[in-house]
C-alpha cells in the first residue's frame, strides 16, 4: 500500500477542490425536481464547473482504454437501485419519490474533490426517508472516529453496525479510496469488516480519502450492466449513497467537502 501524505500545500488545495465540488451539489440543489432528467442535471454542472468554476470534471472521459470507452458525462447520477455509478441521460425525467445520488468531483489546479448527495425527489415515501437518513448516518459515524493512531478496519466496522442494527445490508464491491492529485489512490476505504492484516493501515495526519458508504435496503449483492459503467442492485431494491472528501488532522478530522447546509460535528 502506498500511502501519499500530503504537504501543508497540497492541503490548501484540496481545500479549494473540495470546497469547489460542495458548492456544485449546493448550486444543483433546487434544480433537482419532478420534470427534469439527469442529462439535463448533467449539463447544468458542467457548464458551472467549467464555467463559472473555471474547474475540470472529473468524471468525464474517466478510465478510457484501449477497447473501453471513458465515463461519458460529468457527474454520475444514481437512481432508485442503482448503487453507483449512473450515466445522466434523457430518456426519462425524475418523477415524486425519486430517490437520486449526485456524485461530483471537481478538479481544480490538479487536485480532486469528491463528494455525493442523496435527493428525495417531490413527495418522498417514509421508507426511502429512512434509507437516505441511516445512510448518511453511516458516512458521519464513520468520519467521526478519524484520528490518528484509528485503523481503517475501525471506520468500517461502525459503518457496517450502524447499517445492520437498521436492516439494511453494506455494498462491499465499492468503496472509499485516497484522494489527492489522483482520482483514486491508496488506501482502499471499505465500509464493512472486510481487511486481511495486509490492506489495513493506521491513520496519519496527512492522509486524504473520501467516506462514501453505499447501503442497500435488500440485499448487498450488485450487478454490472452492459455499459460498462452503471451498478444496480440485483434484487432491485433501492440504495442510497452519501460521501465526502476528509483529511486526517493532527487530533481529528476535517472535512473537506462539507456544504453550508451541514454542521460537523452535530
Amino acid at each position: 500500500m502506498n500511502v501519499t501524505i500530503k504537504t501543508p500545500e497540497d492541503i490548501e488545495k484540496m481545500r479549494v477542490a473540495g470546497k469547489l465540488a460542495a458548492e456544485v451539489l449546493e448550486m444543483i440543489t433546487p434544480h433537482v425536481k419532478p420534470g427534469i432528467t439527469t442529462g439535463e442535471l448533467d449539463r447544468i454542472c458542467h457548464d458551472y464547473i467549467v464555467n463559472e468554476q473555471q474547474a475540470i470534471p472529473a468524471p468525464l472521459n474517466y478510465g478510457a482504454a484501449p477497447g473501453r470507452p471513458g465515463f461519458p458525462k460529468s457527474i454520475c447520477t444514481s437512481l432508485n437501485h442503482v448503487v453507483c455509478h449512473g450515466i445522466p441521460n434523457d430518456k426519462k425525467a425524475l418523477k415524486s419519490g425519486d430517490m437520486l445520488n449526485i456524485d461530483v468531483t471537481v478538479i481544480k489546479d490538479g487536485y480532486h474533490g469528491d463528494t455525493s448527495k442523496m435527493f428525495l425527489v417531490g413527495s418522498s415515501q417514509p421508507f426511502a426517508e429512512k434509507l437516505v437518513k441511516v445512510t448518511q448516518e453511516c458516512m458521519y459515524k464513520g468520519i467521526e472516529i478519524v484520528k490518528p493512531g484509528v485503523r481503517l478496519s475501525d471506520i468500517g466496522r461502525v459503518i457496517a453496525q450502524h447499517a445492520h442494527a437498521n436492516h439494511y445490508s453494506v455494498v462491499e464491491e465499492y468503496c472509499g479510496h485516497g484522494i489527492g492529485k489522483v482520482f483514486h489512490e491508496d488506501p482502499q476505504v471499505l465500509h464493512y469488516e472486510g481487511y486481511g492484516d495486509h490492506n489495513d493501515c493506521v491513520l496519519q495526519e496527512g492522509m486524504t480519502f473520501t467516506i462514501e458508504p453505499m447501503i442497500n435496503a435488500g440485499k448487498k449483492f450488485t450487478k454490472l450492466l452492459g455499459d460498462g459503467w452503471t451498478v444496480v442492485t440485483k434484487d432491485r431494491r433501492p440504495s442510497a449513497q452519501w460521501e465526502h472528501t476528509i483529511l486526517v488532522t493532527s487530533d481529528g478530522v476535517e472535512i473537506l467537502t462539507l456544504r453550508s447546509e451541514e454542521t460537523f460535528p452535530s
